[in-house]
């Protein structure tokens, strides 16, 4: 499908595909052929699939074109290729004749890829709305070969072992974030060619590092240009609003339902994993795919056979997908953004599941929050929230995101939300993120959280980097370096992090000292990490508590350190468990406990 450069009976040129089934008629029309509508027709194929074809000699890489669709109606629609792999800038709709030719040099990234599959494994994701990164001007960011140098060298620097990208598909709107997708098997052209974004993430790999994007097959927006009314019927959506409409963000849904629209989805999926080499795709608003009456008053929606609000359509070709993934590439990564109570998400399809390989785990997130921003002094009376996540902490393979949707829309940046005075703040910062990357799970922050960024995200700011000049926004940054290694070089805090076997409550109920420690395992049982959680502005010392086992415990991580901005409480000698009962264990050691603050003791 789409446009392709081939040579035809030793003639060069391009041949055009296209589905419009429904059309009258159908040509190509561009700068070649100074947009006449009737110079270059395409032909429909024999078998009835609604597909029209045609090649046309001469047409070379570079040369802009749509599609002239003549409609039922006698109405004429000039609509970008819906395959396209390269556009216009923005405002401009045109699709580019293109070829996706690149020479990769990630050849051991995809083999210690492949080696890996099926392994635990840390993920420490850095969250990236390109466009917004870096600024260079007020209406400028970075080329994708210039984030080849800064942004890699960055995201290595700082140890996230994988990058994830809000949409980086063709979008007509900038300020939508990439959400309001155009041009599906497109990189944007606002920042570079095909070939330049595969530079970037062949670069990536070259630096050891994953890549992750946004996938969104949840709806799609009505511009004329697009995949709406493509053939003056509603094929890509549902023709009935109560189906094809979406009230939350004006757009369309897809209609998964029909064939083609599954195939034209799935094979996009798997384009991006086989052209671009990406390592595994973030599937977008997967709650708003699953329920019918997502969003939805009373009478503005239609149940389903069974007279349920589930939509099997959905259900299906969520299943079809992560079936045609992970046998295309079983060393590819699905992760899916829902917020419900949805069972068996990240479980196999074999079993009922949708077959994602991991969840966003959203109660946390927001349990979390909620939990931070109470004064210190009122934590014991929400310390459900700070526990709650365990209880339900393995029923999937959880992501804990601290993501773009937390730093927006008047919520406030990560640091705004944390009560007391300047200091407080920033430890409260430190401990909620020592905190996260100690729980179960594996990890995602958004750009700028990694420096406690001031101010809420903006499109047209950026991150705030200046802010790094700073002692207490340069100790977040090291803190996040530092726990990045911690947690990569830590075989007990990822092994079995989706396992209930990978973790051990010590104490959960002291409430009245907004106190916990809990134990992470990973397969040799003897190497465990003690994990304090002070929510507190108290030091506390001579503090005693249980251990799983004799011997000696040493320090292994303080968000309390100086190098952080911390107050500098740190146990630096090697601690000996006394044989005194505590927390229901046999031995226990007495430690100093820094305020505000996550320790992490080894054996």
């Amino acid at each position: 499908m789409g446009s392709h450069l081939i040579e035809v009976e030793g003639q060069l040129g391009t041949q055009f595909t296209v589905w419009a089934p429904n059309a009258k008629q159908v040509s190509v029309v561009g700068n070649f052929n100074y947009w006449d509508k009737q110079s270059h027709p395409l032909y429909p194929r024999w078998d009835s699939s609604g597909i029209w074809e045609g090649f046309i000699p001469n047409l070379s890489k570079g040369e802009l074109y749509k599609y002239c669709i003549t409609t039922y109606y006698g109405e004429q629609l000039e609509k970008g290729d819906p395959f396209a792999p390269f556009w216009e800038v923005p405002p401009r709709t045109s699709s580019i004749n293109w070829d996706l030719s690149y020479e990769w040099k990630d050849a051991d990234w995809l083999a210690q890829r492949q080696a890996k599959a099926g392994q635990a494994q840390p993920y420490s994701v850095y969250e990236v709305h390109i466009g917004s990164w870096k600024k260079v001007a007020a209406d400028k960011s970075l080329s994708y070969t210039e984030m080849a140098v800064e942004m890699v060298g960055y995201i290595q620097k700082m140890g996230f072992t994988h990058v994830e990208f809000m949409p980086v598909m063709e979008h007509p709107y900038f300020p939508s974030w990439g959400y309001q997708i155009t041009g599906y098997f497109a990189p944007t052209s606002r920042f570079g060619t095909p070939q330049e974004f595969m530079y970037l993430v062949d670069a990536f790999h070259q630096a050891g590092i994953g890549v992750i994007l946004d996938w969104v097959p949840s709806h799609f927006p009505e511009d004329a240009h697009g995949l709406g009314k493509f053939d003056g019927t509603a094929l890509y959506e549902h023709a009935d609003p109560k189906l094809g409409f979406h009230p939350d963000w004006k757009s369309l849904i897809f209609n998964y339902g029909r064939n083609e629209v599954r195939s034209f989805l799935i094979s996009n999926a798997l384009f991006w994993l086989d052209k671009y080499h990406i390592d595994g795709l973030r599937v977008d608003a997967v709650a708003s795919m699953l329920y019918l009456d997502y969003s939805r008053k009373e009478g503005e929606w239609i149940p389903n056979i069974h007279g349920g609000n589930e939509n099997l359509e959905a259900i299906s070709f969520l299943k079809e997908f992560n079936i045609a993934v992970y046998e295309h590439f079983p060393d590819a990564i699905t992760i899916a953004e829902e917020s419900t109570a949805w069972s068996g998400v990240s479980r196999p399809t074999y079993t009922g599941g949708l077959g994602f390989g991991q969840k966003w785990m959203m109660g946390w997130m927001h349990d979390t929050l909620h939990f931070f921003n109470e004064d210190p002094v009122n934590r014991k009376y929400h310390h459900d929230k700070i526990t709650f996540s365990l209880v339900y902490g393995f029923s999937e393979n959880f992501m804990l995101p601290l993501s773009h949707d937390e730093v927006v829309y008047g919520k406030g940046a990560l640091i705004d939300r944390m009560p007391g005075d300047d200091w407080q703040r920033f430890a409260n910062l430190r401990l909620l993120f020592g905190y996260m990357f100690t729980h179960p799970g594996t990890k995602l922050l958004f750009m700028g959280g990694e420096i406690g960024q001031s101010s809420e995200w903006s499109i047209e700011k950026g991150v705030e980097w200046w802010l790094t000049e700073h002692a207490t926004h340069k100790g977040i940054q090291l803190l996040i370096q530092d726990l990045n290694q911690y947690y990569k070089n830590t075989a007990a805090l990822y092994e079995k992090q989706f396992e209930p076997e990978g973790f051990e409550w010590i104490e959960h109920h002291d409430k009245d000292n907004s106190f916990l420690a809990y134990i992470r395992k990973g397969t040799d049982s003897q190497k465990v990490q003690l994990v304090l959680c002070n929510f507190t502005p108290v030091t506390r010392k001579n503090f005693r508590v249980g251990v799983p086992q004799t011997g000696i415990w040493k320090e292994a991580f303080n968000t309390d350190n100086l190098k952080y901005n911390g107050s500098g409480t740190l146990n630096i000698h090697p601690i000996t468990a006394d044989p005194i009962g505590w927390h229901g264990r046999s031995h226990s050691i007495t430690i100093d406990l820094p305020p505000l603050a996550m320790v992490a003791f080894e054996s």
